[in-house]
Formats: structure tokens, C-alpha cells, sequence
């Protein structure tokens, strides 16, 4: 087996990083957390904390930045697709820790700033896959597709709540059949405006 460069193994000690921090934060939430805990939990030393990242701020955006990656190449995928109805998986963990800083940023303008510039960018990719999708179609779309992405979030975020709160109530399906309704109330909407 090949050893790791160097750049490897720091690639693999901040991984770890942000996996332990995940466990970490969706358990005992950002401002209760300590580093020592974070790095503990990886099997690090602080040190080695320091040495990927300032604080645990950084560490969260980094964090941020990876998961919304995958999650924006994931709705490229569908939008790619014939089956066109944003359906993201969810992820309960990630759900808490996004709720978690949300609530730290009310609280930390520097950190909401940072947080927001990243969620507006998603988004922002959303409504660029909604408005290709609508022209790939021959669709004509009367709402701006930027206020449909904001719409599927504020869905997707709120399903996500009632998720953490209820988990019973909320089945894996019921994200896809909210969107099969928007999207088809949303279609229903623009044929009606046409005619009149």
C-alpha cells in the first residue's frame, strides 16, 4: 500500500474532522461543542484542529461548502433528467446541524453573512437548473425561476422541521409528492394567466 503525501493525509485528518464535528454538533450544538471534543471525537489533538482550521466557524462552513456541493451536483442530476422534480434526499443529521448554525447566525452577523452568501449561491444553481430545465422544455415561465428555487427551499426546509419534530408524521416520499403538486399547481397557474 501506498503512503499518503503529505497533502493526502491532511485531506484525510480534515475529512475526519468535519465527520466527528458533525456527530458532534447535531449532539450537543455549536456554542456547547468544544474543540478538544471535535478533535477528540476524530482522534486528533487539538493541534491538529488548529492546523486545518481557525475555529469552529470555518470548520461549519467548510462543512457547508462540501455538503452543498454534493447536494447541488445531485439536483444538476435530476434536473438533467426526465424526471424533474427536485427530489433530494434528506438527511436528518444534516438537517439539525443546518437549523443549529442558522440559529447561530441569527445570532452572529459575520457567521450569518457567510452562511447566507453560501445558501443564496445553491439556490442561485437552483434556479439556473429550473430556468434550463423550463427552456429545455419550450416552457415559459411567468414566475422568475430565482422565486421558484426560494419556494422549493422554504418547502424543503420546512418538511425538514416537522421532520426533526415528528418524525412519524413525515414519510420519504412526501418532499417528491409536495413538488409533483407545486410543480403542477405552478403549471395549472401559468396555462390559467395565458388564457386570460
Amino acid at each position: 500500500m501506498a503512503r499518503l503525501t503529505r497533502k493526502e493525509k491532511q485531506a484525510h485528518t480534515r475529512n475526519c474532522l468535519m465527520k466527528s464535528a458533525a456527530k458532534v454538533f447535531a449532539r450537543r450544538g455549536l456554542q456547547q461543542a468544544s474543540i478538544d471534543e471535535v478533535a477528540g471525537e476524530a482522534g486528533y489533538t487539538k493541534g491538529a484542529f488548529y492546523a486545518n482550521f481557525k475555529n469552529k466557524e470555518e470548520l461549519f462552513l467548510a462543512m457547508l461548502d462540501e455538503r452543498f456541493g454534493e447536494k447541488l451536483a445531485e439536483i444538476e442530476r435530476v434536473a438533467a433528467g426526465d424526471d424533474f422534480n427536485l427530489a433530494v434526499t434528506s438527511d436528518p443529521e444534516f438537517d439539525r446541524l443546518f437549523f443549529e448554525f442558522s440559529a447561530y447566525a441569527a445570532r452572529n452577523e459575520d457567521f450569518r453573512q457567510e452562511l447566507v452568501t453560501r445558501y443564496k449561491a445553491l439556490r442561485g444553481r437552483v434556479g439556473e437548473a429550473i430556468r434550463g430545465r423550463a427552456e429545455r422544455d419550450g416552457v415559459e415561465l411567468r414566475i422568475s425561476p430565482d422565486q421558484i428555487a426560494l419556494m422549493t427551499f422554504a418547502m424543503a426546509k420546512g418538511l425538514a422541521l416537522e421532520n426533526m419534530l415528528e418524525p412519524d408524521a413525515v414519510d420519504d416520499e412526501l418532499f417528491s409528492t409536495m413538488l409533483t403538486i407545486f410543480f403542477t399547481g405552478l403549471t395549472e397557474a401559468q396555462v390559467t394567466q395565458a388564457r386570460a
